[in-house]
């Protein structure tokens, strides 16, 4: 399984000027070799794209995306990295999903499709990140 970040699917869902020709093709891409997922709180994330319910739940099918839940040991690294986030001077308070997102890669060994590479590479640096080149 691959995790795929929101930042990818918002670009391909809003068929963003800059990233949509990349996030497309690493979709595509990606499919061949790994079944695309996200979890609920890329689900959530990605809700601001959706009118509906069943709206999101149609472009998630139809994205090929498949729903992984979040393990306990997950949540409680997220937790920890964030706490280390903050002491280290990060004063961010919206960033906390990225964080689920990334424990949720690290203790899954999921590689992660992503362009916001920052804060995955210095508090889950476990994880495979399949990113544009810097």
């Amino acid at each position: 399984m691959l995790l795929v970040d929101t930042n990818v699917l918002v670009d391909v869902l809003t068929d963003d000027p800059e990233w949509a020709d990349w996030s497309i093709g690493q979709l595509r891409a990606q499919a061949k070799v790994h079944r695309l997922a996200i979890n609920p709180i890329i689900y959530s994330e990605l809700s601001l794209t959706s009118s509906t319910v069943e709206a999101l739940d149609k472009t998630v099918a139809d994205l090929g995306l498949a729903m992984l839940e979040l393990p306990r040991p997950a949540l409680f690294l997220a937790g920890k990295a964030f706490v280390r986030y903050r002491r280290q001077g990060g004063n961010k308070g919206n960033v906390l999903a990225d964080f689920f997102i990334g424990a949720h890669a690290a203790v899954g060994k999921h590689p992660l499709l992503t362009r916001d590479t920052r804060r995955y590479t210095s508090y889950f640096p476990s994880v495979k990140l399949i990113a544009p080149a810097a």
